[in-house]
């Protein structure tokens, strides 16, 4: 039977009033990619539901016709509240954009299947941005997920250097650090990927295939 992946993509459009925001579309579509390849069944929920907000940046630049071509499963994403059965899936996937650091973190749902996940020896996978949705999990002990976990995720640096610091409730790799995680950081925009047992994180864009390639691997 395949192994069916759930991939989580924030619905927050907006910063602030003067700056937009969404999903960074190439976390989603490269890592959309190595799973289809790879046979797996996927389903696309989100915390609205319905159509994804792209981040403009992100469709900048030369940015391949494959992964343009995974923007149409966003049109229609599944409403968060509506995954149930979580026996259906075998993984979690995580893709960033700045639009995750508002929608994800105080998300309940989100903060539930992840648990659940984790707690069923399930892969959890996040990249970039997307570890937002680790730092307010606790599991059934009252634990913090990530506490004592070797985890990395876009770093400080690297959200100084786009210069939308000032613009986030919080700074992800420092937040990661107060909750008690081993955080790693590698050389800006380098793939860096790190795996504790069965969670996955991945430190920025460059590093999404990889965090898809172990999954993958766990999953194989």
């Amino acid at each position: 039977m395949a192994k069916h992946i759930l991939i989580v993509v924030t619905t927050a459009d907006k910063m602030n009033e003067e700056h937009s925001t969404g999903l960074w579309l190439s976390e989603f579509g490269e890592a959309y990619a190595e799973f289809h390849q790879s046979g797996y069944e996927v389903t696309v929920a989100s915390p609205l539901g319905g159509k994804v907000p792209l981040d403009e940046r992100s469709l900048q630049g030369d940015v391949p016709q494959d992964i343009l071509d995974t923007a149409p499963l966003l049109e229609d994403t599944i409403k968060l509240d509506k995954i149930e059965d979580i026996a259906l899936f075998d993984a979690i996937f995580l893709p960033g954009g700045h639009g995750t650091m508002f929608d994800f973190p105080n998300n309940e749902k989100l903060q539930l299947l992840v648990r659940n996940m984790y707690e069923t020896n399930k892969v959890v996978a996040a990249v970039c941005h997307g570890p937002a949705g680790l730092v307010n999990v606790t599991l059934s002990d009252g634990s913090l997920l990530v506490a004592g976990k070797k985890v990395t995720a876009f770093t400080d640096e690297e959200e100084r250097e786009t210069t939308l610091d000032q613009y986030m409730p919080f700074l992800l790799e420092t937040r990661l650090r107060e909750l008690g995680a081993e955080f790693s950081a590698a050389q800006n925009w380098s793939d860096h990927i790190q795996r504790d047992g069965m969670l996955i994180t991945g430190q920025n864009p460059q590093s999404t295939v990889s965090v898809a390639k172990e999954v993958i691997k766990l999953l194989s």
